[in-house]
């Protein structure tokens, strides 16, 4: 999937929003259940809690004021590159990690990233409807459908490899 070429925010929160976004991006491209067709289920566990995670910032930014910032907004902040999905072996993660790239490249793009602080409505809306369909996609079918017995096919695509490390 193209990821769009913005490469700046005025809003701190979106800003927020997308470095968390794709931190998850990597950590779906990179579990252990990447690489086969059965996702684990200590990587679902794992995968609701970034969706958690994506929705209790966002409710804590909607919670808070709208902040009046004469001397500071508008004021570009860099955005990070954005992560690409790698493809995958295990399509049912390589599905989830496109969603949330879109959740991202959405709310980068979106009307409230030329705000300084917090969400319209409608960007709210996109966010949450978007985590809504990877947790139902979670609970209905990657729990439902998982293994699946794919012997002609695989492997499709080499290893995502492990984690990153430190220096």
């Amino acid at each position: 999937m193209a990821t769009p070429a913005v490469l700046q925010t005025y809003n701190t929160d979106v800003y927020g929003l997308v470095r968390r976004l794709n931190r998850f991006i990597v950590e779906l491209s990179k579990s252990q259940s990447s690489a086969v067709s059965k996702t684990a289920v200590f990587d679902v566990a794992r995968f609701k809690t970034y969706i958690a995670a994506v929705m209790s910032y966002m409710g804590w930014v909607m919670a808070q004021p709208i902040l009046d910032l004469p001397e500071t907004g508008p004021r570009s902040v860099d955005l990070p590159v954005a992560e690409k999905v790698p493809g995958m072996e295990n399509e049912s993660i390589f599905d989830l990690a496109t969603l949330f790239e879109l959740a991202r490249d959405e709310i980068a793009n979106s009307q409230s990233s030329r705000m300084s602080t917090n969400l319209t409505p409608h960007d709210a809306k996109r966010l949450t409807d978007i985590m809504t369909k990877a947790t139902a996609f979670i609970d209905s079918y990657i729990t439902v459908v998982d293994p699946l017995d794919l012997p002609e096919s695989s492997p499709m695509f080499p290893s995502t490899g492990g984690g990153r490390v430190g220096t």
